[in-house]
């Protein structure tokens, strides 16, 4: 069976299981009931992460499966009109109806945003989206975006993210200090309290700030995107900073949202809100599975083109994460809503790792030592 095929099959199940008196199947109803209705989404992605603005026409396409076609979303990546960190605004003023983000850019409108997508020392992928749909963090959300009239929905993730190439090695903190690091918020402020000074680097300047001295290191997400963005530079990337640091302590996982004009979303007929949220649920599942696939091969190719694997010392490790303690505390003290939220996100975490001690790491360990004796 095609992936295209077992596609198909799984949107059929997924059209008749939606049986529920809030989510009867859109066959089931009446043609006149059931409305054409056309939707503008923009991603926050442009195309070349392919993964990641995939995940928006993936939503799109799940939608009109799901709803015979009734229900379209026309999907397009940032551009001068509305750049990657404007979607949010251009939902506010009716531009859009929806759009594919990283919450964390709205970091500048509340520190809370960051919580959504990742922080520093924060949770893994599945612990992401099981606070997001099991407990208290859909509900975090809906309430940051409420004045803007918005809504969202869990709709994909990275997976762990590397920690970026560097110049130079990094042995201790001590090598933080003047360290230009092209990396912002949450993450950015950390690693200015380690002494490093965080840089806004457009993508297309990052090559010429590499080697101008303007940046001494970079990062970007995790081996896939890594590795289209190293290719599209020639292989550059590795060259000028070969250094390739991880884990990426700042993004255990990121979480991708679509969000929607609640007004306009609460206006759709049931079935269209039940395709929205089924759409969503297939598109975070998708995105994993297609990153965990890619990341492995493209790490393997990115090391045979010259990346040096080198893993964070330990010691370096254990004063980020009291760095981050700290940077949490001070913005907690002004912040009510960014502690309140924070605090449910880290005992959601800490009870999550005690089965996750127990079950998943042991096993995954064990697995591990296995593969290293051949």
């Amino acid at each position: 069976m095609t992936n295209d095929l077992g596609r198909r099959g799984v949107l059929a199940g997924l059209s008749v299981g939606l049986v529920t008196s809030a989510t009867l199947p859109v066959r089931a109803q009446a043609p006149e009931a059931a409305p054409d209705v056309t939707w503008r989404l923009v991603s926050s992605f442009p195309k070349t992460l392919d993964l990641l603005y995939g995940g928006a026409e993936r939503f799109a396409r799940t939608v009109a499966d799901l709803t015979g076609g009734k229900f379209k979303i026309e999907v397009s990546p940032p551009s001068e009109a509305i750049g990657g960190v404007q979607v949010l605004d251009a939902l506010e003023a009716g531009t859009i109806q929806a759009c594919q983000t990283s919450l964390d850019y709205f970091y500048g409108k509340d520190p809370a945003f960051a919580l959504a997508t990742a922080i520093p020392f924060g949770m893994n992928a599945r612990q992401q989206y099981a606070f997001a749909t099991q407990g208290a963090g859909g509900a975090q959300v809906d309430d940051l975006l409420a004045s803007s009239n918005a809504m969202a929905f869990a709709a994909g993730n990275t997976g762990a993210q590397m920690g970026g190439f560097f110049k130079r090695e990094i042995k201790s903190a001590a090598d933080f200090n003047g360290l230009k690091i092209r990396i912002g918020g949450l993450a950015g402020r950390v690693l200015q309290k380690l002494g490093a000074v965080p840089v806004a680097t457009p993508r297309v300047e990052i090559m010429g700030a590499l080697q101008s001295g303007a940046l001494d290191a970079v990062t970007w997400v995790s081996p896939h995107d890594d590795e289209v963005f190293s290719k599209d530079e020639s292989n550059g990337v590795q060259k000028l900073a070969p250094n390739y640091y991880y884990p990426g302590w700042w993004k255990g996982a990121a979480m991708v949202h679509i969000v929607v004009d609640r007004t306009k979303f609460q206006s759709l007929p049931p079935t269209y809100q039940a395709a929205v949220r089924v759409a969503a649920a297939e598109s975070a599942s998708d995105m994993l599975a297609r990153y965990d696939t890619a990341n492995a091969t493209a790490l393997r190719r990115l090391v045979i083109a010259g990346a040096q694997l080198r893993p964070f010392p330990q010691d370096i490790l254990e004063q980020a994460y009291k760095a981050a303690t700290d940077v949490y505390r001070e913005i907690g003290e002004g912040n009510p809503r960014f502690k309140a939220n924070l605090e449910a996100l880290v005992t959601f975490r800490n009870e999550a790792y005690l089965w996750w001690q127990v079950g998943e790491y042991t096993f995954d360990n064990f697995n591990i030592r296995q593969r290293a004796r051949g």
